[in-house]
């Protein structure tokens, strides 16, 4: 039996299954937007894309759409002109659900239905129709809920996965919910004209001109959490994201996402890290029982480095190794614990509990449990000065910032998108660009004389910047400064999105970058603190909660 696809709560997907249709939401996420970027324009947000894309894999062949908005319009020109679906229907929504409206969306109904009646061959049953209507369920229990706008399917399983409490997609076309129509109607007509209207009165989307009712959908006493996302190049939910952030009494975290499959990693992180602040890690179990002699492990695997930190039953750092991940995080991680247990004369069953963190914690046999870069960053900070109240992370391919409260706990954090501008590597291709050595590049920069403004933030168009700086005859010093400036103008939006505040510490490869950090202290007008094991913090982290874990069990 063919699928009818839709992607609106507005859609009369009663009606439709009235007319002998089965419906279902379209969700798809593809890998990429091969076909789609073909045939549209590369400014389309990514849910449009994805759209596209399952209808042009010939995944879709029969497809409702609402003007929710222009890019909306664009997907069914684009659609009808590809001509290869055998239904395309655009439904024309109001935007209030005043009598007007309800009289106009009536007719769209009914321009609908002589639409799909002719396509299937059919008459509407009016049995079918009310056996269609299906309430909502909420469950009287603690839950997290998933708002703003639309998410991919397999984005939410990975929401599902990785908190601690049930997951509600509240999110658009999620949150539909219509009440039976009432025994006394009867016919097409008189049904429609009340169907248009119980549409309408719907928990509003934040298209419709009132969205204030969509308060209800955060001030559930159950509700314990909000997980917001929105889709890049659409801005109709920032509004409603700005207003929660004063609203709200639950944590909430942000994220966003292009529709693809592609940022999964960093979501991934984004989202472990939410989930271990309302669900303490030492309060999770273990993967085995602990034995050895007191040894304590965290190894931080990242994108440029592995490192590993070896704490004894004092605390004491009896083993520090940094180096290079290499090809595998697997294989680094191996090579990063050997040299750290001979450095510090052990064997592996000295170990008696070992913790991983880092974008490879997944592929690392050694360890008995993962935890997020974020909240061992947290831990390792607080363990190292425990006045620190936001940490700036700069490491190989992201940027964070992390605040904490008093006991070392992450209240809240930010990152950079998957762009690598503004991180260690930005750093590297332009030491590189300017055939200097990482060391030569960290103080390079602090003799500038003339103040030069790298203007593009892409790593790519900065590179273009300064080989036309170097053709200019610019020094190299200037050129670094007004690198460092730029890095630290990025860095310093983060801090200021996440409301950080003093003591500031900053972690991470890029700490030893002197001209990034005085450049960064100099915009955050505060003290900004370097530890001599900055680079070592992760690791330290998870090494500490090695420690837990093992006193646990």
């Amino acid at each position: 039996m063919s699928t009818t696809w839709y992607i609106c709560k507005y859609t009369p997907v009663e009606l439709l299954e009235a007319l002998g249709g089965t419906c279902r939401v379209l969700d798809h996420m593809p890998e990429r937007f091969d076909r789609s970027d073909e045939v549209s324009h590369p400014n389309l947000c990514g849910f449009g894309k994805a759209v596209l894309e399952a209808c042009l894999e010939g995944e879709v062949r029969e497809l409702v759409l609402a003007n929710c908005c222009d890019t909306i319009r664009s997907v069914y020109d684009v659609l009808l002109a590809h001509g290869k679906l055998d239904f395309l229907f655009l439904m024309d929504l109001p935007h209030c659900g005043d009598c007007c409206a309800r009289e106009k969306l009536r007719g769209e109904l009914l321009r609908l239905a002589a639409a799909y009646a002719a396509y299937k061959g059919t008459t509407f049953q009016p049995a079918r129709f009310r056996a269609a209507f299906r309430p909502l369920d909420r469950p009287a229990e603690p839950y997290l809920s998933v708002l703003g706008g639309r998410v991919g399917d397999a984005l939410f399983s990975m929401m599902e996965a990785a908190m601690p409490l049930p997951v509600r997609n509240d999110t658009c076309v999620h949150n539909r919910s219509l009440c039976p129509p009432p025994e006394e109607l009867d016919g097409l007509d008189g049904l429609m004209e009340w169907y248009g209207g119980e549409l309408l009165e719907q928990l509003p989307c934040m298209r419709m001109t009132d969205a204030t009712g969509r308060k209800r959908l955060y001030q559930d006493p159950n509700l314990k959490g909000v997980i917001y996302h929105t889709v890049k190049f659409c801005d109709y939910y920032g509004f409603e994201y700005a207003a929660l952030r004063r609203e709200l009494t639950v944590p909430m975290l942000k994220v966003e996402s292009d529709y693809t499959l592609q940022s999964s990693g960093q979501l991934r992180t984004r989202l472990e890290a939410f989930a271990e602040s309302l669900a303490p890690p030492e309060q999770r179990k273990g993967r085995r029982t602990m034995s050895g002699n007191g040894y304590y492990v965290g190894i931080d695997s990242g994108s440029t480095s592995t490192d590993v930190a070896i704490l004894d039953r004092e605390r004491r750092i009896v083993a520090q190794v940094i180096l290079p991940t290499g090809a595998g995080a697997a294989a680094g991680a191996e090579r990063a614990l050997e040299q750290a247990l001979a450095q510090a004369g052990l064997r592996p069953e000295d170990l008696s509990a070992t913790v991983t963190t880092g974008y490879g914690r997944g592929a690392i046999r050694q360890g008995d449990r993962s935890i997020t870069e974020i909240t061992c960053h947290a831990k390792g900070a607080h363990f190292l000065d425990p006045e620190v109240r936001t940490i700036i992370d700069i490491g190989g391919q992201d940027s964070k910032v992390i605040r904490v409260d008093e006991q070392g706990n992450v209240i809240n954090f930010v990152m950079n998108d998957k762009c690598a501008a503004g991180t260690g590597r930005f750093l590297e291709l332009m030491a590189r660009t300017l055939e200097l050595s990482m060391d030569e590049m960290s103080t390079a920069g602090l003799t500038w004389r003339e103040e030069i403004t790298i203007s593009s933030m892409c790593t790519v168009f900065a590179e273009s910047e300064v080989v036309s700086l170097i053709a200019q005859n610019k020094s190299r010093a200037d050129i670094i400064h007004g690198l460092n400036e730029s890095v630290a103008a990025k860095t310093c939006a983060l801090c200021r999105r996440l409301g950080g505040e003093p003591v500031y510490m900053m972690t991470g490869g890029v700490s030893r970058n002197r001209g990034v950090a005085q450049a960064i202290q100099r915009r955050l007008g505060a003290e900004l603190r370097i530890s001599g094991q900055a680079q070592l913090n992760g690791a330290l982290g998870a090494a500490l909660f090695a420690m837990e874990l093992g006193d646990a069990l």
